[in-house]
């Protein structure tokens, strides 16, 4: 499912790309919610807020904070968020390229662009998704790329990430999320954990010692699994 997000301060061109969008996503089959926003305000609290977006469709030309102050803004919270900025103005073009925009349509070529902007978005954060996990609560989604993961561990009925930015839980069992990440760089060294080879930097003893310098132990009956494990691997990527 990928999360879009519309905001303009002009009704009608709320109302013209939320119904191209739909389209888009009715043509191309697509999985996708679709939230607008006529207050840039109100999009960046909710963000703020813990709310998640894919991708951002964004007037520039709004009062309050506009398109060029609210990106930096956003990118804080969502820095792996797409932003597609909508405009009338083609002096802006060339500023927002210093913002990390995935791109730029003037609003007079709205129907001529979007679909194919549309559909290189969507094909590049379905290629990002496959390196992701996310964690889904009432409220909130978390995104974790799963290159940054260094460990997994059960807690109680939870599984907690450990990362290099810290810890993030989800409310699911150990063994489901090992089948939720489908990747053959993730091994059990013990019931209780799961660690990402790419991170190992050496077997010693019974424990696993990581990148980050934290050091892990290895069930007894998992040593030879793991080193067997680890070898196949990296055979197999080098």
């Amino acid at each position: 499912m990928i999360k879009i997000a519309v905001c303009d301060d002009e009704s009608s061109f709320i109302t013209k790309i939320k119904m191209n969008l739909e389209q888009f996503i009715k043509t191309e089959k697509e999985l996708a919610t679709i939230d607008v926003y006529s207050n840039s305000e109100f999009l960046l609290a909710d963000i703020q807020e813990g709310i998640y977006f894919d991708l951002l469709l964004l007037d520039i030309e709004m009062p309050n904070k506009n398109g060029m102050d609210l990106t930096p803004l956003i990118k804080k919270s969502l820095p792996h968020a797409l932003i597609i900025f909508i405009t009338s103005h083609l002096e802006y073009a060339i500023d927002s390229f210093s913002l990390s925009i995935f791109r730029y349509i003037p609003k007079q070529d709205l129907n001529s662009r979007l679909f194919t902007a549309l559909r290189d978005a969507f094909h590049f954060i379905k290629i990002e998704q496959d390196d992701v996990y996310t964690i889904r609560t009432h409220t909130n989604y978390e995104k974790i790329f799963l290159k940054d993961v260094l460990y997994i561990q059960k807690e109680g009925k939870n599984t907690v990430f450990t990362t290099f930015n810290g810890k993030s839980k989800a409310r699911n069992s150990l063994i489901n999320v090992y089948k939720e990440l489908k990747k053959d760089e993730f091994l059990y060294i013990d019931k209780g954990c799961i660690v990402n080879i790419l991170h190992i930097m050496q077997i010693k003893s019974n424990t696993v010692q990581l990148r980050n310098g934290e050091s892990l132990f290895i069930s007894r009956s998992r040593i030879s699994a793991t080193k067997k494990s680890i070898n196949t691997f990296w055979g197999d990527y080098l």
